[in-house]
């Protein structure tokens, strides 16, 4: 691939540049999947799940390509993996702040604690698919946080 190509790849794996942050770029990369979900938010809820796993499945290549490129199993500056687990955490609620905030709360504690299976995967998935899956297995578990938190009020 050529040096564009690459700069691409890491220019998306990154987040734009979100997850060279020198502190908890994980977190900063969440913050990019609010500004893609705000984006993204206006769709239907089956075209947005429609974009959603898009995007996942070309997070698992661009993150393994980027991994390559980096030579490290899963390296911190990518966060696309956090953005694609942030999008699954939000899947069918507007974007309201409450709801953005309590999305990107629940679906950091879960990308950090990863309750089994997200650590499992996160240890045990080579590639891309163990980079990008375990973030998706920790925004599955805050979005029914999540469900939970809606119905109650």
């Amino acid at each position: 691939m050529s040096s564009f190509g690459k700069s691409v790849v890491l220019f998306v794996a990154t987040g734009a540049g979100s997850g060279f942050v020198p502190v908890m770029p994980g977190t900063a990369g969440t913050a990019a999947g609010v500004v893609l979900f705000f984006i993204l938010s206006s769709l239907s809820l089956s075209l947005y799940l429609l974009t959603t796993v898009a995007f996942i499945f070309i997070a698992i290549w661009n993150a393994h390509q980027a991994a390559l490129y980096l030579q490290v199993k899963d390296p911190p500056q990518v966060v696309i993996d956090e953005i694609a687990g942030y999008l699954v955490t939000m899947a069918s609620f507007p974007f309201t702040w409450p709801y953005v905030a309590a999305g990107f709360i629940m679906f950091r504690i879960f990308d950090i604690i990863k309750p089994y299976p997200t650590g499992w995967i996160d240890r045990k998935v080579p590639g891309g698919y163990g980079i990008v899956l375990d973030d998706v297995a920790a925004g599955i578990y805050a979005n029914i946080v999540l469900q939970v938190f809606r119905l109650m009020i």
